[in-house]
């Protein structure tokens, strides 16, 4: 699960690498201190491990204490003080080394940030998630560069300034491409509210997000009522594509009151949505896959006489991974081509005729 809320490993493990060899590499040598660099870098991660009351908890705790910047500052030295101690060619060179870990360990926390899970990147200051969400969990063209420098790095352990040179270029690569998803972010909002005010909705929230693995094809999320919009528009091409989903408010019902609902309505930030299968009432955070497989699905509750009752302890659904189709209309919307998604056909919302008017269903009384 862990691996759903966070940067891959991969990811997580050239980038510490890259800054390792770039600040340590002169030092103790490329290969050394790229190894050293990507192990540092998988450390904050190790939270994952934490045992937890229940799987709610477990999914809105991750990303806790040891993402934190302001914690990772204070554990540093514990880090790297023993570097300072076991490689010589570092012992007139503290300052440099405690740097280099601190920034190896920040750099994780901030590239985590950067999804749409978020971080607790100033607790116990601030407690609640920073997430910018303007990039997905693994993206390729992020990581090749970094991919491409750890490897030459520990095959080769070049010395040459031809070396150094891909080094630099690498981090800066990958750092202004992190940069640019901020920027396209802002640009596939701006396309979605253009939209949104020719139909005249006014939204509660909304959120822009890439598609899985690119930065070609955004997805905005538009909370409206009892129903939510999935607004796809690429990059390459213009206008959007639009499927209305019912929500399911009048499902909430006494699940309201529980601490599970509570803490996953203020974890994700509004972006939800009910559904009732087989008797179970679940839970789905919507900024994580797409309708209907999304990653993390909570069952809340079961109906009983026809109304939610809570169950305790709440349990975590079964992911359902893939759905006929996806594959190619994702490349068709990387293309700039508007094909209507297999898996949300029957939400399909025409050019004309925008339907599945946002009456409100209420949630039924709790008794």
């Amino acid at each position: 699960a862990a691996a759903e809320r966070q940067m891959d490993s991969v990811t997580q493990f050239t980038l510490g690498a890259a800054v390792g060899a770039a600040m340590l590499g002169p030092r103790v040598g490329m290969r050394k201190a790229a190894l050293v660099g990507g192990l540092m870098g998988t450390v904050p991660d190790l939270d994952t491990f934490l045992p937890s009351p229940d799987p709610v908890t477990s999914f809105t705790s991750h990303r806790g204490f040891s993402h934190s910047l302001i914690v990772q500052a204070l554990v540093t030295p514990l880090f790297a003080e023993p570097l300072v101690r076991v490689f010589r060619d570092l012992k007139d060179k503290r300052v440099l080394t405690y740097l280099a870990v601190y920034l190896i360990f920040a750099t994780h926390a901030l590239i985590d940030g950067m999804t749409v899970y978020g971080t607790r990147l100033f607790w116990p200051i601030y407690e609640h998630p920073v997430g910018v969400g303007s990039i997905f969990i693994i993206d390729p063209l992020y990581t090749i560069p970094l991919l491409f420098v750890t490897l030459w790095a520990l095959l080769l352990n070049p010395a040459s300034l031809r070396f150094k040179g891909w080094l630099k270029g690498a981090l800066l690569v990958s750092t202004l491409y992190m940069a640019g998803t901020a920027v396209l972010q802002q640009w596939a909002g701006k396309q979605a509210q253009a939209w949104l005010d020719t139909q005249g909705i006014d939204p509660e929230r909304t959120l822009s997000i890439p598609t899985p693995f690119n930065v070609l094809y955004w997805r905005t999320i538009v909370m409206d009522g009892p129903r939510y919009l999935n607004l796809y528009h690429p990059l390459i091409g213009e206008g959007v594509t639009v499927y209305a989903h019912p929500r399911h408010p009048e499902l909430e019902g006494c699940l309201a009151n529980t601490g599970a609902f509570r803490e996953l309505t203020a974890f994700t930030k509004g972006f939800y949505s009910m559904e009732e299968t087989d008797g179970k009432i679940v839970f789905s955070d919507l900024r994580m896959g797409l309708t209907p497989n999304y990653v993390f699905r909570f069952k809340l509750g079961e109906m009983k006489e026809g109304l939610p009752r809570a169950v305790n302890p709440p349990t975590r659904e079964p992911t359902v991974r893939g759905t006929n189709g996806d594959l190619d209309w994702l490349l068709a919307g990387i293309n700039g081509d508007h094909t209507v998604r297999p898996a949300e056909a029957d939400a399909y919302q025409p050019e004309t005729g925008f339907k599945l008017a946002a009456d409100a269903a209420l949630p039924p009384p709790c008794s």
